[in-house]
Protein backbone atom coordinates (compact mmCIF):
# COMPACT_ATOMS: atom_id res chain seq x y z
CA UNK A 1 0.00 0.00 0.00
CA UNK A 2 1.05 4.00 -0.45
CA UNK A 3 2.50 4.91 2.33
CA UNK A 4 0.66 8.14 3.36
CA UNK A 5 -2.34 5.18 3.77
CA UNK A 6 0.05 3.31 5.95
CA UNK A 7 1.04 6.25 8.04
CA UNK A 8 -2.68 7.32 8.67
CA UNK A 9 -3.50 3.63 9.72
CA UNK A 10 -0.85 3.68 12.21
CA UNK A 11 -1.68 7.23 13.62
CA UNK A 12 -5.25 6.15 13.57
CA UNK A 13 -4.34 2.64 15.14
CA UNK A 14 -2.06 4.35 17.76
CA UNK A 15 -4.55 6.47 18.75
CA UNK A 16 -7.05 3.84 19.13
CA UNK A 17 -4.86 1.52 21.58
CA UNK A 18 -3.70 4.87 23.35
CA UNK A 19 -7.17 5.96 24.65
CA UNK A 20 -7.72 4.37 28.08
CA UNK A 21 -10.28 1.86 27.67
CA UNK A 22 -11.13 -1.68 29.35
CA UNK A 23 -7.94 -3.15 27.88
CA UNK A 24 -5.17 -0.38 29.23
CA UNK A 25 -6.67 -0.65 32.80
CA UNK A 26 -6.75 -4.10 33.00
CA UNK A 27 -3.38 -4.46 31.43
CA UNK A 28 -2.29 -1.49 34.31
CA UNK A 29 -4.25 -3.28 36.97
CA UNK A 30 -2.64 -6.65 36.28
CA UNK A 31 1.30 -4.82 36.07
CA UNK A 32 0.17 -3.54 39.03
CA UNK A 33 -0.72 -6.37 40.84
CA UNK A 34 1.53 -8.77 39.64
CA UNK A 35 4.65 -6.74 37.29
CA UNK A 36 5.29 -6.81 34.18
CA UNK A 37 5.53 -10.44 33.47
CA UNK A 38 2.18 -11.12 34.69
CA UNK A 39 0.65 -8.45 32.48
CA UNK A 40 2.51 -9.55 29.22
CA UNK A 41 0.34 -12.59 28.88
CA UNK A 42 -2.52 -10.08 28.75
CA UNK A 43 -1.28 -8.29 26.23
CA UNK A 44 -0.87 -10.92 24.01
CA UNK A 45 -4.52 -11.98 24.16
CA UNK A 46 -5.60 -8.23 23.46
CA UNK A 47 -2.76 -8.71 20.68
CA UNK A 48 -4.80 -11.65 19.29
CA UNK A 49 -8.31 -10.50 19.69
CA UNK A 50 -7.18 -7.46 17.40
CA UNK A 51 -6.21 -9.50 14.92
CA UNK A 52 -9.32 -11.91 14.74
CA UNK A 53 -10.94 -8.83 14.34
CA UNK A 54 -8.70 -7.26 11.68
CA UNK A 55 -9.27 -10.44 9.62
CA UNK A 56 -12.44 -9.93 10.25
CA UNK A 57 -13.14 -6.63 8.53
CA UNK A 58 -10.42 -7.24 5.76
CA UNK A 59 -11.76 -10.22 4.44
CA UNK A 60 -15.44 -8.54 4.74
CA UNK A 61 -16.70 -10.93 7.50
CA UNK A 62 -18.63 -8.31 8.81
CA UNK A 63 -22.07 -9.93 8.20
CA UNK A 64 -20.70 -13.42 10.35
CA UNK A 65 -19.62 -10.89 12.99
CA UNK A 66 -22.55 -9.72 13.58
CA UNK A 67 -24.80 -12.80 13.03
CA UNK A 68 -22.22 -14.48 15.97
CA UNK A 69 -23.13 -11.18 18.07
CA UNK A 70 -24.50 -13.38 21.32
CA UNK A 71 -21.30 -15.38 20.90
CA UNK A 72 -19.11 -12.16 21.62
CA UNK A 73 -21.54 -10.86 24.31
CA UNK A 74 -21.16 -14.52 26.46
CA UNK A 75 -17.24 -14.35 26.00
CA UNK A 76 -17.90 -10.48 27.43
CA UNK A 77 -19.76 -11.59 30.30
CA UNK A 78 -17.05 -14.70 30.89
CA UNK A 79 -14.42 -12.36 30.53
CA UNK A 80 -15.81 -10.11 32.94
CA UNK A 81 -16.45 -12.62 35.63
CA UNK A 82 -12.72 -13.62 35.26
CA UNK A 83 -11.70 -9.59 35.57
CA UNK A 84 -13.86 -9.76 38.51
CA UNK A 85 -12.34 -12.72 40.47
CA UNK A 86 -9.03 -10.97 39.61
CA UNK A 87 -9.67 -8.01 41.18
CA UNK A 88 -11.18 -9.53 44.20
CA UNK A 89 -7.58 -11.46 44.67
CA UNK A 90 -6.14 -8.05 44.07
CA UNK A 91 -8.23 -6.56 46.89
CA UNK A 92 -7.86 -9.17 49.38
CA UNK A 93 -3.77 -10.23 49.21
CA UNK A 94 -1.84 -9.29 51.35
CA UNK A 95 1.79 -7.51 50.06
CA UNK A 96 4.21 -9.89 49.72
CA UNK A 97 1.55 -13.05 50.05
CA UNK A 98 2.48 -16.05 47.38
CA UNK A 99 -1.18 -15.38 45.86
CA UNK A 100 0.25 -11.86 44.37
CA UNK A 101 3.36 -13.36 43.05
CA UNK A 102 3.26 -14.14 39.30
CA UNK A 103 2.44 -17.84 38.99
CA UNK A 104 3.39 -19.69 35.37
CA UNK A 105 0.28 -21.42 35.61
CA UNK A 106 -1.85 -18.05 35.32
CA UNK A 107 -0.02 -17.52 31.71
CA UNK A 108 -3.11 -19.15 29.60
CA UNK A 109 -5.74 -18.18 32.26
CA UNK A 110 -4.36 -14.04 32.04
CA UNK A 111 -4.06 -14.48 28.04
CA UNK A 112 -7.32 -15.69 27.52
CA UNK A 113 -8.80 -12.73 29.97
CA UNK A 114 -6.87 -10.23 27.41
CA UNK A 115 -8.61 -11.79 24.56
CA UNK A 116 -11.94 -12.01 25.63
CA UNK A 117 -11.84 -8.69 26.96
CA UNK A 118 -10.89 -7.59 23.49
CA UNK A 119 -13.65 -9.90 21.99
CA UNK A 120 -16.43 -7.86 23.91
CA UNK A 121 -14.63 -4.42 23.31
CA UNK A 122 -17.30 -2.26 22.05
CA UNK A 123 -14.24 0.03 21.05
CA UNK A 124 -12.18 -2.67 19.28
CA UNK A 125 -15.69 -3.53 17.52
CA UNK A 126 -16.30 0.03 16.42
CA UNK A 127 -12.53 0.65 15.12
CA UNK A 128 -12.23 -2.34 12.69
CA UNK A 129 -15.69 -3.03 11.30
CA UNK A 130 -17.05 0.36 11.24
CA UNK A 131 -13.34 2.89 11.21
CA UNK A 132 -11.12 0.70 9.13
CA UNK A 133 -12.70 0.54 6.23
CA UNK A 134 -12.86 4.20 6.17
CA UNK A 135 -9.19 4.72 6.56
CA UNK A 136 -7.58 1.64 4.28
CA UNK A 137 -9.08 0.74 0.87
CA UNK A 138 -10.17 -2.98 1.77
CA UNK A 139 -10.88 -3.81 -1.92
CA UNK A 140 -6.64 -3.19 -3.01
CA UNK A 141 -6.08 -5.49 -0.56
CA UNK A 142 -3.40 -8.16 -1.36
CA UNK A 143 -1.16 -10.81 0.51
CA UNK A 144 1.64 -7.63 0.89
CA UNK A 145 -0.49 -5.14 1.94
CA UNK A 146 -2.22 -7.31 4.75
CA UNK A 147 1.15 -7.70 5.75
CA UNK A 148 1.68 -4.63 5.62
CA UNK A 149 -0.82 -4.16 8.08
CA UNK A 150 -0.85 -7.10 10.25
CA UNK A 151 2.84 -5.78 10.84
CA UNK A 152 1.71 -2.47 11.83
CA UNK A 153 -1.03 -4.09 14.28
CA UNK A 154 1.30 -5.96 16.04
CA UNK A 155 3.88 -3.49 16.51
CA UNK A 156 1.65 -0.59 17.68
CA UNK A 157 -0.10 -2.77 19.95
CA UNK A 158 2.88 -4.58 21.82
CA UNK A 159 4.64 -1.24 21.93
CA UNK A 160 1.69 0.29 23.50
CA UNK A 161 0.35 -2.20 25.90
CA UNK A 162 4.00 -3.31 26.70
CA UNK A 163 4.87 0.37 27.58
CA UNK A 164 1.44 1.23 29.78
CA UNK A 165 3.03 -2.39 31.53
CA UNK A 166 6.27 -1.42 32.12
CA UNK A 167 5.33 1.99 33.08
CA UNK A 168 2.47 -0.07 35.81
CA UNK A 169 5.44 -2.42 37.09
CA UNK A 170 7.76 0.58 37.36
CA UNK A 171 5.58 2.25 39.69
CA UNK A 172 5.15 -0.69 41.47
CA UNK A 173 8.52 -0.92 42.35
CA UNK A 174 8.86 2.09 43.96
CA UNK A 175 6.11 1.31 46.57
CA UNK A 176 8.34 -0.85 49.29
CA UNK A 177 6.42 -0.83 52.33
CA UNK A 178 4.09 -3.29 52.90
CA UNK A 179 1.64 -0.29 53.64
CA UNK A 180 2.11 1.38 50.39
CA UNK A 181 1.84 -1.96 48.58
CA UNK A 182 -1.09 -2.99 50.03
CA UNK A 183 -2.53 0.20 48.50
CA UNK A 184 -1.34 -0.76 45.47
CA UNK A 185 -2.91 -3.95 45.17
CA UNK A 186 -6.62 -2.35 46.09
CA UNK A 187 -5.86 -0.12 43.78
CA UNK A 188 -5.14 -2.58 40.86
CA UNK A 189 -8.38 -4.68 42.04
CA UNK A 190 -10.53 -1.06 41.40
CA UNK A 191 -9.10 -0.75 38.17
CA UNK A 192 -9.51 -4.28 37.31
CA UNK A 193 -13.30 -4.29 38.51
CA UNK A 194 -13.74 -1.20 36.68
CA UNK A 195 -12.49 -2.88 33.11
CA UNK A 196 -15.01 -5.51 34.18
CA UNK A 197 -17.74 -2.85 34.17
CA UNK A 198 -16.07 -1.03 31.03
CA UNK A 199 -16.22 -5.12 29.26
CA UNK A 200 -19.98 -5.06 30.68
CA UNK A 201 -21.62 -2.29 29.97
CA UNK A 202 -19.65 0.07 27.30
CA UNK A 203 -21.91 0.25 23.80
Amino acid sequence: MEILTLLTFTIAYAIAVLVPGPGVAAVVARALGGGFKGAFPMVLGILLGDLVYFVFAVFGLTTIATHFGPIFVVVRWAGAAYLLFVAYKFWTARPGSEQMKPRNEAWLKTFLAGFSLTMGNPKTIVFYLAILPTVIPLDQMNPVAFGELTAIVVTVLLLIGCGYAWLASAAREMFRSERALGRLNKTAGAMMATAAGLVVFQH
